[in-house]
């Protein structure tokens, strides 16, 4: 059964065709539908179980890196109001996949990661929106590598469709990032 996340945060099954009619902004719907609520995440043996959660820390740890880089780039004062906006959104996004990571950790019995105290940014680099743009788009180029090779490791295969669901989003990030200071979005034709 295929499920989505109404816009009040809901959860609710739904048919294939309602899912694809869904927005692109429901695809972390999915992904929290896959990452929250699955009986059989409770038949996975130990180990894979205890992989998982180390595979979803670790992607969980990505999340709130790229939450902290985004409040550093919203509080520069170097991006314009639009560009601003578009920064927060992504950081929105970033925000609602860790959410979904730390619960799911959570109901796989693991103990979440917590965001550091201090992150260690280029900031002595970032001088105008051109930089904070092509630092955010490193960091989402980072986050589309990492899912794309934390697929097909999982244990539980819906862990690994809704890490795919999250890689996806990271990916638009990336491209739209790269349009906005004038490089080709879409670099080539496979993502490695």
């Amino acid at each position: 059964m295929s499920f989505f996340v109404h816009s009040d945060g809901v959860i609710a099954p739904a048919g294939r065709r309602a899912l694809l009619g869904q927005s692109a902004r429901l695809l972390s719907g999915a992904a929290v539908a896959l990452l929250a609520g699955r009986g059989s995440l409770a038949a996975e043996t130990n180990d894979a179980a205890a992989q998982d959660v180390r595979i979803l820390n670790t992607a969980l740890g990505a999340e709130l890196e790229a939450i902290a880089a985004y409040q550093l780039g919203a509080d520069s004062g170097l991006l314009r109001k639009p560009v601003r906006d578009l920064a927060l959104a992504f950081q929105g996004h970033h925000k609602e996949h860790a959410d979904v990571l730390a619960k799911t950790v959570a109901k796989l019995g693991g103990k979440a990661v917590t965001a550091k105290a201090k992150y260690t940014f280029p900031t002595d680099t970032l001088k105008t929106q051109a930089d904070v743009l092509r630092f955010a788009a490193a960091l989402e180029k980072g986050a589309v590598s990492a899912y794309l090779g934390a697929v097909p490791v999982f244990g539980n295969r819906d862990l690994a469709k809704a890490a795919a669901s999250i890689l996806g989003d990271e990916a638009m990030h990336w491209a739209i990032l790269r349009n906005a200071v004038g490089e080709v979005a879409v670099p080539s034709a496979f993502v490695s």
